[in-house]
């Protein structure tokens, strides 16, 4: 027994040093990729590529289901962002409130007889409009399949651009964003084909008409610790892994794909869980069984706000669901795991996510259960616990705190410095006691689908007028 404690308590440290340790390397990683991107960004002047006759349409896919109080104000911001070419496809995904009535009253829509062709599978749709105050403007009424992807299947075959956008209803994107999301593409159309872009939390910041007046820091503890996670998950994470064409997820709420490409492993899946995910992981397979010179890139600047849950309830249940979707897209996707023909997203990219993000909660789980166990029977050497809590819990402040600063840095959003020493000292919470329960989330979901419940659970939320600061 005590030779099985000793085993599995060494187990759990190299595999926490281990994980910390590759977030260090993405973190050098991401600041040395923030600085060759802002110096990018010098040599561009977006209003080029706005007035740039080449500059290639775009179509913005807004699922939307049961958003009639913000789904005005969200829309006429949409309808207000700089590019030169812009279509917008909102769907109405089988909502039982007001909300296409909401738009039928504000854009002045009228129904069409158009010939729909459903290239994608999606649930049946009931109607086609078009706005007679903006001509760009589409909307679709269809019968709701009970998740977003087959939503963005309908939106997708619609679509007349080059590229697709998809955009969260409840999400605010800055005037520029599109702008700047599509600088990779402009730079290297033939093998650029999907663009992933920053999302970040826009709980307690200051909404005018929907519009991003002033940033600012959530008032509740849980919201600002969520600012942390997604400072980490984007500005280190995934501007490390699309540094080196390993990018597997690109956010549901803010994301640019190649139109022909996406119909061509056709659409969204809809049986997915995590249809994000699952869409990028099938666009890799696809373009590397074509031996196709591709890539997949991440653009850090600040360009989407979206609401976080505030309440312990919501985001446990958000949380298990993001499981769930990891579970369900790294099991369909097993045969490209340690597969040569993959490339690096078989031979880093899925072993990194099987191993220290779908394991990491039985492994923490296993871990702190052997170490309270070794503590009951008096052979935790104290030793050991001072070195796991050095480069288990310090280590992991560390680099929380680097992701903050290197935001602060390069971006500067949080103009008030109260905010900035809010931002830090949440760190130092967020690997204890928030950490915990993060694990428990996640082992929930892994639980329900293993029991086989697949289904999205709502997540409350307040909506953008809500969301301006009292």
């Amino acid at each position: 027994m005590i030779r099985f404690l000793e085993i599995s308590n060494h187990t759990f440290f190299w595999y926490y040093l281990a994980s910390n340790l590759a977030y260090l390397l993405m973190l050098i990683t991401a600041l040395k990729t923030s600085a060759m991107h802002q110096r990018r960004l010098e040599s561009h002047r977006l209003n080029w590529f706005k007035e740039m006759p080449m500059t290639p349409p775009i179509t913005l896919i807004v699922p939307a289901h049961n958003e009639e109080a913000s789904i005005r104000v969200n829309i006429r911001n949409l309808l207000k962002l700089d590019y030169p070419e812009l279509e917008i496809i909102v769907v109405n995904d089988g909502s039982r409130d007001r909300t296409l009535e909401e738009l039928c009253e504000e854009f002045r829509l009228r129904r069409l007889r158009a010939v729909y062709v459903a290239e994608t599978k999606s649930a049946p749709v009931r109607g086609l409009y078009r706005s007679d105050v903006h001509s760009n403007l589409m909307v679709i009424d269809k019968v709701a399949a009970g998740n977003k992807a087959d939503a963005i299947n309908a939106g997708l075959n619609a679509a007349t651009s080059p590229y697709v956008c998809i955009v969260d209803a409840d999400s605010v994107l800055e005037r520029d964003a599109l702008l700047r999301i599509m600088v990779p593409i402009l730079e290297d159309p033939k093998r650029v084909v999907a663009v992933g872009g920053i999302v970040r939390v826009l709980n307690g910041s200051e909404l005018v008409e929907g519009q991003l007046r002033r940033v600012r820091m959530p008032r509740k503890s849980i919201e600002a610790i969520q600012v942390i996670e997604y400072l980490r998950a984007f500005l280190i994470g995934r501007e490390a892994w699309a540094q080196g064409n390993m990018l597997t997820i690109i956010s549901g709420a803010f994301g640019v794909f190649r139109t022909d490409l996406v119909r061509a492993i056709g659409g969204y899946r809809a049986s997915s869980i995590g249809e994000d995910m699952d869409l990028v992981a099938r666009l890799h397979r696809h373009m590397r069984r074509r031996g196709a010179d591709y890539q997949v890139r991440f653009v850090p600047d600040p360009m989407c706000w979206t609401e976080a849950p505030s309440d312990l309830r919501s985001l446990a249940r958000q949380r298990a669901r993001w499981q769930k979707g990891l579970l369900d897209v790294l099991w369909s996707n097993r045969d490209m795991l340690f597969r040569s023909r993959y490339g690096r997203i078989g031979c880093f990219a899925f072993p990194y996510l099987w191993l220290f993000e779908l394991f990491a909660p039985i492994m923490e789980t296993l871990g702190i259960a052997t170490i309270v166990l070794a503590a009951a029977l008096n052979i935790l050497s104290r030793e050991f616990f001072l070195q796991f809590l050095i480069f288990g819990y310090a280590f992991a402040t560390v680099i929380s705190i680097g992701s903050v600063l290197q935001e602060e840095i390069t971006y500067k959003r949080y103009n008030d410095w109260k905010d900035v020493v809010r931002l830090v000292s949440y760190c130092f919470f967020e690997h204890f006691p928030y950490r915990q329960l993060h694990m428990v989330w996640c082992l929930q979901g892994l639980w329900q689908y293993l029991l086989g419940d697949h289904q999205w659970k709502t997540v409350k939320r307040k909506g953008l007028v809500s969301a301006t600061a009292e």
